[in-house]
């Protein structure tokens, strides 16, 4: 009786230990019943039947990561490049990882480097570094047509590394070494011609400075002189008119016969003092009754004061 007792209690304790199931956080669990698809365990705990139900696949929720081995791909210019990458998925449907597709990892990675293959073969090389933007795009497109009947969903794709050959290298880098000193070049010749305007420029604004300049010099020594000898008409104007009036004076002859005598006698003798060479006119009895005139208004002058 008691064997019998021990041997229920055993059977009692296996078979709880098999009824209860306990699924952590991010994890789903899928249970045949007697070979057939029952359901899926949630997170928790959970009870099963022992020796009936069976925990066939365990499948986890969380993003995983997911290597995408290096691959050879033709372009569309005939240029084999190395790619590799990486894409991130997630299961969403637990039955369907277990039962869609034999292994859905596998799935994933060939459809997606069979996509990839397709996508550079669109391309030429230089099209392809440039646009690895719209190739993940295209790579998720083609796994978002498959992967649901897998319950899994590719949540993004990136290409990591495009490595083209040594020599396709050496060529583009030639090519970028040529373009930088074509823009060297360039920049150098715009750079020379911007200083060849500015100097242009600033002769040009130095030499309409500098007419304007002498413009207004001129201008300013016309005016000057315009002005001088208009103040010497004035007063050449105002002597004539003194004289004028001085003239109709009685006597204002015979002064101004004497101021003529006086001014020919001094310039004469000062001809005469300080020239070597004396030029004497030709007539000289002019000189004599010019000088005897003179003294004639002289003497009478002197008699008239007496």
């Amino acid at each position: 009786m008691e064997f019998v007792l021990l041997l229920a209690l055993i059977v009692a304790i296996v078979f709880a230990a098999n009824a209860v199931k306990i699924v952590p956080q991010q994890h789903a669990w899928v249970v045949e019943r007697l070979g057939r698809y029952y359901g899926s365990l949630s997170p928790g705990l959970n009870i099963v039947l022992p020796f009936v139900d069976r925990i066939a696949y365990r499948h986890e929720l969380k993003e995983v990561p997911l290597d995408v081995a290096p691959q050879v791909c033709i372009t569309r210019d005939n240029t084999q490049v190395q790619i590799d990458g990486v894409l991130f998925y997630q299961i969403t449907d637990p039955m369907r990882a277990s039962y869609g597709t034999a292994n859905y990892q596998m799935a994933v990675v060939q459809l997606a480097q069979t996509s990839l293959r397709s996508e550079c073969g669109k391309r030429e090389l230089d099209r392809l570094l440039e646009e690895r933007n719209d190739i993940n795009l295209a790579v998720i497109a083609a796994l978002d047509e498959a992967s649901p009947n897998w319950g899994v969903k590719v949540l993004r794709y990136e290409i990591r590394d495009i490595t083209p050959p040594d020599n396709v290298l050496r060529a583009m880098q030639s090519q970028i070494t040529a373009e930088r000193e074509k823009r060297a070049r360039i920049a150098q010749s715009e750079g020379k011609r911007q200083e060849e305007i500015n100097l242009a420029e600033g002769s040009m604004t130095a030499a309409i400075r500098n007419s304007e300049g002498q413009m207004q010099a001129a201008i300013n020594r016309a005016q000057g002189e315009a002005q001088a000898m208009l103040l010497t008409a004035q007063a050449t104007a105002d002597a004539l008119r003194t004289i004028s009036s001085a003239l109709a004076e009685p006597g204002s002859l015979q002064a101004v016969n004497l101021r003529v005598a006086e001014q020919y006698i001094a310039a004469f003798n000062q001809v005469a003092r300080t020239g070597n060479t004396l030029i004497l006119p030709a007539d000289l009895s002019g000189i004599g009754s010019m000088v005897s005139s003179a003294l004639a208004i002289i003497k009478q002058q002197q008699d008239g004061t007496t």
